[in-house]
Protein backbone atom coordinates (compact mmCIF):
# COMPACT_ATOMS: atom_id res chain seq x y z
CA UNK A 1 0.00 0.00 0.00
CA UNK A 2 2.81 2.30 0.96
CA UNK A 3 4.22 1.05 -1.97
CA UNK A 4 1.17 1.70 -4.27
CA UNK A 5 0.77 5.34 -2.50
CA UNK A 6 4.94 5.93 -3.14
CA UNK A 7 4.01 5.14 -6.32
CA UNK A 8 0.85 6.97 -7.02
CA UNK A 9 2.50 10.49 -5.70
CA UNK A 10 5.56 9.97 -7.49
CA UNK A 11 3.47 9.40 -11.07
CA UNK A 12 1.46 12.56 -9.81
CA UNK A 13 4.40 14.73 -9.67
CA UNK A 14 5.47 14.19 -12.44
CA UNK A 15 2.55 13.96 -14.44
CA UNK A 16 1.98 17.49 -12.75
CA UNK A 17 5.77 18.28 -14.02
CA UNK A 18 5.07 17.67 -17.27
CA UNK A 19 2.04 19.49 -17.62
CA UNK A 20 3.72 22.17 -16.27
CA UNK A 21 6.60 22.02 -18.86
CA UNK A 22 3.34 21.43 -21.34
CA UNK A 23 1.69 24.75 -20.42
CA UNK A 24 5.09 26.42 -20.76
CA UNK A 25 5.74 25.06 -24.00
CA UNK A 26 1.74 26.56 -24.81
CA UNK A 27 2.64 29.90 -23.33
CA UNK A 28 5.84 29.78 -25.88
CA UNK A 29 4.04 29.06 -28.54
CA UNK A 30 1.22 31.41 -28.42
CA UNK A 31 3.67 34.50 -27.27
CA UNK A 32 5.48 33.24 -30.59
CA UNK A 33 1.79 33.18 -32.47
CA UNK A 34 1.48 36.79 -31.00
CA UNK A 35 4.48 37.48 -32.76
CA UNK A 36 3.98 35.92 -35.77
CA UNK A 37 0.52 37.62 -35.67
CA UNK A 38 1.60 41.45 -34.83
CA UNK A 39 4.62 41.01 -37.12
CA UNK A 40 2.14 39.23 -40.22
CA UNK A 41 0.49 42.48 -42.21
CA UNK A 42 -3.47 42.22 -42.70
CA UNK A 43 -4.78 41.66 -46.46
CA UNK A 44 -5.31 45.51 -46.78
CA UNK A 45 -1.10 46.07 -45.88
CA UNK A 46 -0.21 42.84 -47.95
CA UNK A 47 -2.09 44.25 -51.26
CA UNK A 48 -0.45 47.40 -50.38
CA UNK A 49 2.70 45.59 -49.61
CA UNK A 50 2.44 43.69 -53.42
CA UNK A 51 1.69 47.12 -55.12
CA UNK A 52 5.01 48.70 -53.47
CA UNK A 53 6.64 45.88 -54.04
CA UNK A 54 6.24 45.93 -57.85
CA UNK A 55 6.90 49.46 -57.71
CA UNK A 56 10.19 49.12 -56.36
CA UNK A 57 10.66 46.29 -58.97
CA UNK A 58 9.84 48.58 -61.54
CA UNK A 59 12.03 51.27 -60.39
CA UNK A 60 15.14 48.41 -59.40
CA UNK A 61 14.41 47.49 -63.31
CA UNK A 62 14.99 51.15 -64.36
CA UNK A 63 17.65 51.29 -62.22
CA UNK A 64 18.96 48.79 -63.54
CA UNK A 65 18.72 50.12 -67.26
CA UNK A 66 20.15 52.98 -66.17
CA UNK A 67 22.73 50.98 -64.11
CA UNK A 68 23.61 49.30 -67.61
CA UNK A 69 23.51 52.72 -69.72
CA UNK A 70 25.91 53.87 -67.29
CA UNK A 71 28.06 51.30 -67.40
CA UNK A 72 27.95 51.52 -71.13
CA UNK A 73 28.44 54.82 -71.58
CA UNK A 74 31.34 54.41 -68.35
CA UNK A 75 32.60 52.10 -70.99
CA UNK A 76 32.97 54.27 -73.94
CA UNK A 77 34.08 57.51 -71.57
CA UNK A 78 36.94 54.85 -70.05
CA UNK A 79 37.47 54.22 -74.04
CA UNK A 80 37.58 57.87 -74.92
CA UNK A 81 40.10 58.28 -71.94
CA UNK A 82 42.51 55.67 -73.41
CA UNK A 83 42.31 57.44 -76.59
CA UNK A 84 43.18 61.10 -74.53
CA UNK A 85 45.15 59.36 -73.02
CA UNK A 86 47.36 57.91 -76.23
CA UNK A 87 46.26 61.52 -77.95
CA UNK A 88 47.96 63.68 -74.72
CA UNK A 89 51.07 61.12 -75.21
CA UNK A 90 51.29 61.55 -79.33
CA UNK A 91 50.84 65.50 -77.57
CA UNK A 92 53.62 65.39 -75.72
CA UNK A 93 55.95 64.02 -78.07
CA UNK A 94 54.74 66.34 -80.67
CA UNK A 95 55.38 69.00 -77.89
CA UNK A 96 59.07 68.07 -77.24
CA UNK A 97 59.59 67.81 -81.17
CA UNK A 98 58.24 71.83 -81.30
CA UNK A 99 60.56 72.50 -78.44
CA UNK A 100 63.55 70.92 -79.79
CA UNK A 101 62.32 72.83 -83.10
CA UNK A 102 61.80 76.13 -81.65
CA UNK A 103 65.15 75.91 -79.79
CA UNK A 104 66.56 75.34 -82.81
CA UNK A 105 64.55 78.00 -84.41
CA UNK A 106 65.90 80.68 -81.76
CA UNK A 107 69.75 79.48 -82.20
CA UNK A 108 69.01 79.95 -85.46
CA UNK A 109 67.61 83.03 -85.43
CA UNK A 110 70.31 84.31 -82.76
CA UNK A 111 72.45 83.36 -85.39
CA UNK A 112 70.81 84.88 -88.55
CA UNK A 113 70.85 87.82 -86.01
CA UNK A 114 74.42 88.25 -85.27
CA UNK A 115 75.02 87.30 -89.03
CA UNK A 116 72.62 90.19 -90.19
CA UNK A 117 74.59 92.31 -87.76
CA UNK A 118 77.82 91.00 -89.23
CA UNK A 119 76.34 91.60 -92.92
CA UNK A 120 75.42 95.30 -92.04
CA UNK A 121 78.55 95.99 -90.34
CA UNK A 122 80.46 94.50 -93.84
CA UNK A 123 77.63 96.31 -96.03
CA UNK A 124 78.83 99.88 -94.06
CA UNK A 125 82.44 98.69 -95.09
CA UNK A 126 81.98 98.41 -98.72
CA UNK A 127 79.85 101.49 -98.92
CA UNK A 128 82.47 103.09 -97.14
CA UNK A 129 85.26 101.47 -99.61
CA UNK A 130 82.87 101.78 -102.32
CA UNK A 131 82.69 106.17 -101.73
CA UNK A 132 86.40 106.02 -100.98
CA UNK A 133 86.83 103.90 -104.62
CA UNK A 134 84.81 106.00 -106.12
CA UNK A 135 85.92 109.30 -104.75
CA UNK A 136 89.29 107.72 -106.38
CA UNK A 137 88.27 107.46 -109.67
CA UNK A 138 86.09 111.00 -109.75
CA UNK A 139 89.44 112.03 -109.25
CA UNK A 140 90.82 110.52 -111.67
CA UNK A 141 88.16 111.38 -114.32
CA UNK A 142 89.44 114.93 -113.23
CA UNK A 143 93.25 113.93 -114.09
CA UNK A 144 91.99 112.14 -117.58
CA UNK A 145 89.53 115.50 -118.72
CA UNK A 146 92.45 117.61 -117.80
CA UNK A 147 94.50 115.57 -120.23
CA UNK A 148 92.38 115.15 -122.85
CA UNK A 149 91.86 118.56 -125.61
CA UNK A 150 90.29 121.09 -124.06
CA UNK A 151 87.15 122.94 -125.65
CA UNK A 152 89.41 126.37 -125.88
CA UNK A 153 92.10 124.61 -128.04
CA UNK A 154 89.77 122.97 -130.13
CA UNK A 155 87.43 126.20 -130.98
CA UNK A 156 90.75 127.96 -131.60
CA UNK A 157 92.42 125.64 -133.93
CA UNK A 158 89.18 123.92 -135.42
CA UNK A 159 86.26 125.31 -137.81
CA UNK A 160 83.06 124.37 -136.57
CA UNK A 161 83.24 120.67 -134.81
CA UNK A 162 81.44 118.37 -132.47
CA UNK A 163 82.96 115.45 -129.81
CA UNK A 164 80.44 112.95 -128.87
CA UNK A 165 82.23 111.42 -125.97
CA UNK A 166 80.49 108.95 -123.65
CA UNK A 167 82.50 106.71 -121.61
CA UNK A 168 80.92 103.36 -120.64
CA UNK A 169 82.20 104.00 -117.39
CA UNK A 170 83.55 107.41 -114.98
CA UNK A 171 87.00 107.46 -116.63
CA UNK A 172 87.70 106.01 -120.42
CA UNK A 173 90.10 103.91 -122.76
CA UNK A 174 88.72 105.86 -125.38
CA UNK A 175 90.28 109.69 -125.49
CA UNK A 176 90.83 112.52 -127.87
CA UNK A 177 93.63 114.75 -127.96
CA UNK A 178 95.51 117.76 -129.92
CA UNK A 179 98.10 120.03 -130.22
CA UNK A 180 99.52 122.72 -132.29
CA UNK A 181 102.45 121.58 -134.48
CA UNK A 182 105.29 123.86 -135.38
CA UNK A 183 104.07 123.73 -139.32
CA UNK A 184 101.24 125.39 -138.20
CA UNK A 185 98.97 122.19 -138.85
CA UNK A 186 96.71 121.23 -136.15
CA UNK A 187 96.96 117.82 -135.02
CA UNK A 188 93.73 115.89 -133.99
CA UNK A 189 93.91 112.53 -132.04
CA UNK A 190 90.89 110.02 -131.77
CA UNK A 191 91.72 106.60 -129.81
CA UNK A 192 90.87 103.81 -128.40
CA UNK A 193 93.12 102.59 -125.37
CA UNK A 194 93.10 98.89 -124.83
CA UNK A 195 90.26 97.95 -122.45
CA UNK A 196 88.05 100.94 -120.56
CA UNK A 197 87.15 101.94 -117.28
CA UNK A 198 89.83 102.44 -114.55
CA UNK A 199 92.61 99.78 -116.74
CA UNK A 200 91.49 101.71 -119.92
CA UNK A 201 92.01 105.47 -118.45
CA UNK A 202 95.61 104.47 -117.32
CA UNK A 203 96.86 103.28 -120.59
CA UNK A 204 95.26 106.47 -122.06
CA UNK A 205 97.23 108.25 -119.36
CA UNK A 206 100.50 106.60 -121.02
CA UNK A 207 99.15 107.10 -124.70
CA UNK A 208 98.73 110.53 -124.14
CA UNK A 209 102.01 110.59 -123.11
CA UNK A 210 104.16 109.06 -125.57
CA UNK A 211 101.81 111.14 -128.17
CA UNK A 212 102.93 114.18 -126.63
CA UNK A 213 106.44 113.24 -126.16
CA UNK A 214 106.94 111.93 -130.09
CA UNK A 215 105.00 115.96 -131.38
CA UNK A 216 106.69 118.11 -128.43
CA UNK A 217 110.04 116.76 -127.33
CA UNK A 218 110.88 115.05 -130.60
CA UNK A 219 109.35 117.44 -133.07
CA UNK A 220 107.93 115.00 -135.26
CA UNK A 221 105.56 116.66 -137.64
CA UNK A 222 103.74 113.40 -140.15
CA UNK A 223 101.17 111.78 -138.82
CA UNK A 224 102.66 108.09 -139.74
CA UNK A 225 106.07 108.97 -137.53
CA UNK A 226 104.38 110.34 -134.78
CA UNK A 227 102.25 106.58 -134.79
CA UNK A 228 105.12 104.90 -135.24
CA UNK A 229 107.14 106.99 -132.39
CA UNK A 230 104.47 106.50 -130.13
CA UNK A 231 104.26 102.65 -131.20
CA UNK A 232 108.16 102.37 -130.11
CA UNK A 233 107.97 104.00 -126.40
CA UNK A 234 104.56 101.90 -125.90
CA UNK A 235 106.27 98.54 -126.44
CA UNK A 236 109.52 99.80 -124.63
CA UNK A 237 107.16 100.81 -121.46
CA UNK A 238 105.10 97.52 -121.69
CA UNK A 239 108.11 95.33 -121.88
CA UNK A 240 108.15 95.13 -118.18
CA UNK A 241 104.03 94.96 -117.54
CA UNK A 242 104.78 91.06 -115.92
CA UNK A 243 102.88 89.43 -118.75
CA UNK A 244 104.81 86.42 -120.65
CA UNK A 245 103.76 88.05 -123.80
CA UNK A 246 105.18 91.12 -122.76
CA UNK A 247 103.67 94.90 -124.02
CA UNK A 248 100.69 93.78 -126.04
CA UNK A 249 98.85 96.60 -124.86
CA UNK A 250 98.47 99.89 -126.53
CA UNK A 251 95.89 101.72 -128.68
CA UNK A 252 93.86 101.89 -132.27
CA UNK A 253 93.41 105.68 -133.34
CA UNK A 254 93.62 107.93 -136.49
CA UNK A 255 95.31 111.04 -135.94
CA UNK A 256 94.52 113.95 -138.42
CA UNK A 257 96.79 117.01 -139.32
CA UNK A 258 94.70 119.54 -140.27
CA UNK A 259 95.84 122.50 -142.69
CA UNK A 260 93.14 125.03 -143.57
CA UNK A 261 95.27 127.58 -145.40
CA UNK A 262 95.96 125.03 -147.89
CA UNK A 263 92.62 123.08 -147.06
CA UNK A 264 95.12 119.56 -147.12
CA UNK A 265 94.74 116.70 -144.18
CA UNK A 266 97.55 114.23 -143.59
CA UNK A 267 96.16 111.45 -141.66
CA UNK A 268 97.45 108.08 -140.01
CA UNK A 269 95.14 105.88 -138.68
CA UNK A 270 95.96 102.37 -137.03
CA UNK A 271 92.80 100.00 -137.46
CA UNK A 272 90.34 103.01 -137.15
CA UNK A 273 89.05 104.49 -140.51
CA UNK A 274 88.49 107.91 -141.22
CA UNK A 275 85.57 108.94 -143.46
CA UNK A 276 85.17 112.18 -145.20
CA UNK A 277 81.12 112.90 -146.44
CA UNK A 278 81.54 115.47 -149.31
CA UNK A 279 78.56 116.07 -151.70
CA UNK A 280 75.92 113.57 -150.24
CA UNK A 281 78.73 111.13 -150.59
CA UNK A 282 81.19 108.92 -148.28
CA UNK A 283 84.72 109.27 -149.12
CA UNK A 284 86.12 106.00 -146.58
CA UNK A 285 90.06 105.67 -146.19
CA UNK A 286 90.85 102.30 -144.89
CA UNK A 287 93.05 101.99 -141.68
CA UNK A 288 96.77 99.88 -141.30
CA UNK A 289 95.23 96.55 -140.05
CA UNK A 290 97.82 96.73 -136.86
CA UNK A 291 97.28 98.38 -133.50
CA UNK A 292 99.62 101.67 -131.83
CA UNK A 293 101.28 98.71 -129.97
CA UNK A 294 103.02 95.03 -129.94
CA UNK A 295 101.51 92.79 -132.77
CA UNK A 296 102.01 89.54 -134.36
CA UNK A 297 103.93 88.79 -136.91
CA UNK A 298 106.10 92.02 -138.44
CA UNK A 299 106.03 95.68 -137.24
CA UNK A 300 105.32 97.94 -140.16
CA UNK A 301 105.51 101.71 -140.60
CA UNK A 302 102.48 102.81 -140.58
CA UNK A 303 101.17 104.72 -143.80
CA UNK A 304 101.10 108.41 -144.73
CA UNK A 305 97.37 109.25 -146.14
CA UNK A 306 96.71 112.96 -147.67
CA UNK A 307 93.78 114.42 -148.81
CA UNK A 308 92.58 117.43 -150.43
CA UNK A 309 89.76 118.93 -148.62
CA UNK A 310 87.02 120.97 -150.21
CA UNK A 311 84.48 123.72 -148.44
CA UNK A 312 81.87 121.57 -146.22
CA UNK A 313 83.49 118.20 -146.17
CA UNK A 314 82.89 116.90 -142.92
CA UNK A 315 85.35 115.05 -141.49
CA UNK A 316 84.66 112.02 -139.38
CA UNK A 317 87.06 109.97 -136.87
CA UNK A 318 85.71 107.75 -134.43
CA UNK A 319 86.23 104.81 -132.40
CA UNK A 320 84.51 101.11 -132.33
CA UNK A 321 82.68 101.68 -129.38
CA UNK A 322 79.29 103.05 -131.21
CA UNK A 323 79.15 100.48 -134.12
CA UNK A 324 79.50 97.68 -131.25
CA UNK A 325 76.74 98.30 -129.35
CA UNK A 326 74.17 95.77 -128.65
CA UNK A 327 70.15 97.06 -129.00
CA UNK A 328 67.42 96.76 -130.87
CA UNK A 329 64.57 94.70 -131.37
CA UNK A 330 67.13 91.69 -131.65
CA UNK A 331 70.11 92.64 -129.26
CA UNK A 332 72.29 93.06 -132.04
CA UNK A 333 75.21 94.85 -132.90
CA UNK A 334 74.48 98.42 -134.47
CA UNK A 335 77.68 97.77 -136.98
CA UNK A 336 79.09 100.44 -139.05
CA UNK A 337 77.19 100.00 -142.42
CA UNK A 338 74.01 101.65 -140.42
CA UNK A 339 76.30 104.34 -138.77
CA UNK A 340 77.64 105.32 -142.20
CA UNK A 341 74.10 105.57 -143.62
CA UNK A 342 72.80 107.93 -140.63
CA UNK A 343 75.50 110.31 -141.13
CA UNK A 344 75.43 110.37 -144.77
CA UNK A 345 71.49 110.71 -144.34
CA UNK A 346 72.18 114.25 -142.15
CA UNK A 347 75.67 115.13 -143.27
CA UNK A 348 74.48 118.06 -144.56
CA UNK A 349 73.08 119.28 -141.17
CA UNK A 350 74.48 121.66 -138.24
CA UNK A 351 77.41 119.89 -136.54
CA UNK A 352 74.71 120.54 -133.25
CA UNK A 353 72.34 118.62 -134.92
CA UNK A 354 74.48 115.93 -136.08
CA UNK A 355 75.65 115.07 -132.67
CA UNK A 356 72.08 115.02 -131.22
CA UNK A 357 70.93 112.54 -133.85
CA UNK A 358 73.95 110.34 -133.36
CA UNK A 359 73.53 110.36 -129.87
CA UNK A 360 69.56 109.93 -129.33
CA UNK A 361 69.89 107.19 -132.03
CA UNK A 362 72.64 105.33 -129.74
CA UNK A 363 70.29 105.57 -126.72
CA UNK A 364 67.20 104.30 -128.49
CA UNK A 365 69.11 101.62 -130.02
CA UNK A 366 70.89 100.65 -126.74
CA UNK A 367 67.81 101.02 -124.74
CA UNK A 368 67.96 98.86 -121.62
CA UNK A 369 70.80 97.20 -122.52
CA UNK A 370 74.50 97.70 -121.05
CA UNK A 371 77.01 100.01 -122.87
CA UNK A 372 79.22 97.76 -124.14
CA UNK A 373 82.57 100.15 -125.04
CA UNK A 374 84.01 103.63 -124.93
CA UNK A 375 81.80 106.09 -127.62
CA UNK A 376 83.95 108.28 -129.39
CA UNK A 377 83.01 110.41 -132.54
CA UNK A 378 85.08 113.46 -133.68
CA UNK A 379 82.98 115.90 -136.69
CA UNK A 380 84.78 118.60 -138.50
CA UNK A 381 83.17 120.91 -140.66
CA UNK A 382 85.86 122.43 -143.25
Amino acid sequence: MVAAVCVYYFSRAKYNSTIDSLITEKNRLQDSLNELKLSMPSVQDSEQAAIEKKKMEEKNRKLWAMSETVHKERKKVDEQNEILVTEKEKLEVDKKKLDEKVKKLWAQSVSIHKEKERINELKLEIEHKHQEILDSVNYAKRIQRALLASKKMLNDHLPEHFVLFQPKDIVSGDFYWASALRNNQFSVIAADSTGHGVPGAIMSILNISCLSEAINAQQLLLPNQILDYTRQRIMEHMANDGSEEGGKDGMDAVICNFDFTHNTLQFAAANNPLWVFRNNELLEFKPDKMPIGKAMGEIKPFTLQEIQLQKNDLVIMLTDGYADQFGGEKGKKFMYKPLKELILSISNASLLDIKQELYTTFENWKGTAEQVDDVLIIGVRV
